[in-house]
Parts: C-alpha cells; sequence; structure tokens
C-alpha cells in the first residue's frame, strides 16, 4: 500500500493517509512516497512501517547507522541536523499552541557532537549476545555499535559476552577521564571481570545492586564542578548540553537568594545556582542520589546548600514564600497538580522549569499562565538523532 507523507507527529513519526484514515509511519518524512505495512489498525487511526521508500523526499539522507530502520533508539537520523532542530522547535511551538499559550520558541541550543554524545547506555543481553529491543516489541536486536553512545563505551561492547552472562541488562555510564561504571543485572555469575579490568578502564563493577569490584559510583567533571554518581542516580546523558544547561541556571539566579529545587538529583542544578544564593534546599526521592548530593556540595564548597529524601508531592509544605526562586526538573510525567497549587498560592517570585516532555510542559505551563509570564524559552538538543528535545523555561510572577 503506496502513502504519501505530508508532515510529522510529536513523535517523529511521519504522517500520511490511506482509505481516508491517518497513517502514522515511523523514519519517514514529509514529501516520502512510501510502501508500508499496517502494524495497526484502529477505529481512527493506522499505524505502519516502511516496506520500501518509493520515491524519497528531496530532504531524506541516507543515515550512518546500518541498525537504524530496525532499532527504537534514533527518530532522526534519515534527515539533516539542520531539519530535525526545526522540526523540534516546531513541535514545542505545536504543543503550546495546542494548551492555548502564546508564546513562540525561537532558540535551540546545538550539541556539540551530533554522534558519539552518550556518557550512559542501557543494554539487553539475550543469549549471550548485546541487544536492543526493535520498536514497540520484545523482538531482540543484535547490535555492535551505537552511534549516539560514546567511544569508550562502544569499545566496550565488542567483548561484553566475555562477562557470559545469558539473559540479563547491562548499563555503561563513562565520564569525563573515559573511565567506566558497568552495572549489572542477571541470575548469572559475572564472568572474566579480571580480564576486562586489565583491558578496559573500569573504575567499578555493580551486579544486582552489589558492588564487585572498585567503587559504585563515577565522578563526573561539568564546567568548574566535580560530581559523585551512585551507579543508580541520574545524570544528564550529554555533557556538553548540561554544560550549557548549567550555564543558563546560573545565569537565571544571579537575582535568587532562597532557591528550592525540586527533583534535585545529585545536586547538579543546585550547585549550578549562582555563588550569590544564601540558600538552596533540594528535595529528591533517591537515597543514593540525596547522599551523592551532599557529597557534592561539600566538594564543589556550597555550604549553603541543603538536600533531603522525599516524594516532591509529600513535601508541598516546602514551597513556601520564603524560596523566591523554584527550580523543576519533574520526570517525564512532569509536576503534580497539587504542587502547582501551592507554587501559585505561595506567590514564589520565579520558577525555572526544566523539562524533557514537552507534552506535560505545555499541560503544566497552563495551569501557571494565570500568574506568571514566560520570561525565558530556550530548547536544548540533549537528544540528537531523536524526537526528544530539553526545555528550559522561566516565568516571573505577574
Amino acid at each position: 500500500m503506496e502513502v504519501e507523507i505530508i508532515k510529522m507527529d510529536n513523535l517523529g513519526r511521519g504522517i500520511g493517509y490511506l482509505n481516508n484514515k491517518i497513517i502514522f509511519v515511523p523514519k519517514t518524512f514529509p514529501g516520502d512516497i512510501v510502501e508500508v505495512e499496517i502494524t495497526l489498525e484502529k477505529k481512527n487511526y493506522l499505524e505502519g512501517k516502511i516496506k520500501k521508500i518509493i520515491t524519497p523526499s528531496k530532504k531524506r539522507i541516507k543515515p550512518l547507522c546500518p541498525y537504524f530502520f530496525k532499532c527504537g533508539g534514533c527518530d532522526l537520523m534519515h534527515i539533516s541536523l539542520s531539519e530535525a532542530l526545526s522540526y523540534k522547535l516546531d513541535k514545542v511551538n505545536a504543543i503550546l499552541k495546542k494548551n492555548k499559550i502564546s508564546y513562540e520558541v525561537k532558540k535551540i541550543i546545538k550539541s556539540k557532537e551530533q554522534y558519539n554524545y552518550r556518557n550512559k547506555l542501557t543494554l539487553k543481553i539475550i543469549n549471550n549476545e548485546v541487544c536492543f529491543y526493535e520498536p514497540e516489541t520484545h523482538l531482540p536486536l543484535k547490535i555492535d555499535y551505537c552511534y549516539l553512545a560514546n567511544e569508550k563505551i562502544n569499545n566496550l561492547l565488542k567483548d561484553l559476552n566475555k562477562l557470559n552472562i545469558q539473559n540479563g541488562n547491562v548499563t555503561i555510564r563513562t565520564n569525563y577521564k573515559g573511565e567506566i561504571l558497568l552495572i549489572c543485572e542477571s541470575k548469572q555469575e559475572l564472568a572474566n571481570k579480571e580480564w576486562l579490568i586489565h583491558n578496559y578502564p573500569i573504575v567499578g563493577i555493580v551486579h544486582n545492586g552489589k558492588c564487585l569490584y572498585g567503587e559504585d559510583y563515577l565522578m563526573d567533571q561539568i564546567n568548574d564542578y566535580l560530581f559523585k554518581i551512585s551507579y543508580d542516580s541520574f545524570f544528564q546523558v550529554n555533557p556538553y548540553i548540561c554544560s550549557e544547561l548549567f550555564n543558563l541556571i546560573s545565569s537565571n539566579t544571579e537575582d535568587s537568594l532562597k532557591v528550592l529545587d525540586f527533583y534535585s538529583g545529585v545536586g547538579t542544578l543546585s550547585i549550578a545556582t549562582n555563588k550569590n544564593v544564601q540558600k538552596t534546599l533540594g528535595v529528591e526521592i533517591v537515597s543514593n542520589a540525596v547522599r551523592d548530593a551532599n557529597l557534592n556540595k561539600v566538594i564543589n564548597k556550597r555550604d549553603s546548600l541543603e538536600f533531603i529524601e522525599s516524594d516532591a508531592k509529600k513535601v508541598k509544605d516546602k514551597i513556601t514564600s520564603y524560596f523566591d526562586t523554584i527550580i523543576l526538573d519533574p520526570p517525564r510525567s512532569g509536576v503534580s497538580k497539587d504542587v502547582i497549587q501551592k507554587i501559585k498560592e505561595e506567590n514564589i517570585a520565579k520558577i525555572i522549569y526544566i523539562s524533557c516532555n514537552p507534552q506535560t510542559l505545555g499541560r503544566d505551563l497552563n495551569l501557571l499562565l494565570d500568574k506568571y509570564a514566560i520570561k525565558e524559552f530556550i530548547l536544548l538538543d540533549m537528544f540528537p538523532n531523536t524526537e526528544h528535545v530539553e526545555s528550559f523555561c522561566v516565568l516571573k510572577h505577574m
């Protein structure tokens, strides 16, 4: 069945029409004419996948990765970087418009590296082979290289089978020195650890939550800051864009005296606040991340910081007029309504909202803009070759 792609959706899929129904086709771009195979049929729409590209869009390029059409990791490697950046700007602006927000985002900060930027990669091990899953399935896709991952990670991929994991998960993290932290989950004991330690710059191996070698954390550096990152703590995957994010945080807290940092992780954004801030309180639910944050404030000589372990929803009483700025960096699900309501009730002067999900950001902004005005909105290309984008938004009380 032949489909002409006419536009893109918010998940990076091409949109066309087939038998008077809308159809979503990943890995396509406006101008493509493709033969498709239907993978899902619903009352109001269809989903499909490419069987053959009949006539490619003039803007289509050849993807570098040989796994592109089978792997779910990349959505946009078939178009140029400039087209991908334009798509991300258009997508976010369309989401804002859908949420009745009359603001146009015009700036996106490019990643320094278009490829090999990720400092963390999580893999499936199936029958002792390194795999990703094919999109929306549990079908294994054997790989030996990922164009998004740091080269230190890719170098290790070819020898992961020496661990003799028949089935499980492996996460590889690396830092600014090229050191590696290996995190494994499996029922089998790990084999050949000594060989891997001898041949790779491995500083720690964690198996099923237990440290078998070295340390269960990495030290990483962004700008002039050093951070301890435990094996299960969140840290941004693109160091260059993380550095740019830190610069934005610092420049937008120059006039802040007391800052509340919800979803504070290992303390990165709290530490990145302007050094003239008199008091910063960070709230984080992951216990290892809180321990890391309390060490990171000592390493970076930020005595004005305090971190507590809690679910943000359970400590909304911490949101008081004592704080003039609140930083929100929530998971993809966004900020709960009761937290938003408490922010509005306390008339917090400034909100810095960092989001990896424009959909929930648009929803939350819609709830805030009766009391707040957008003063700055910048996108950061944290995840090149994918449909994902990071948003940095500053709101001030009206």
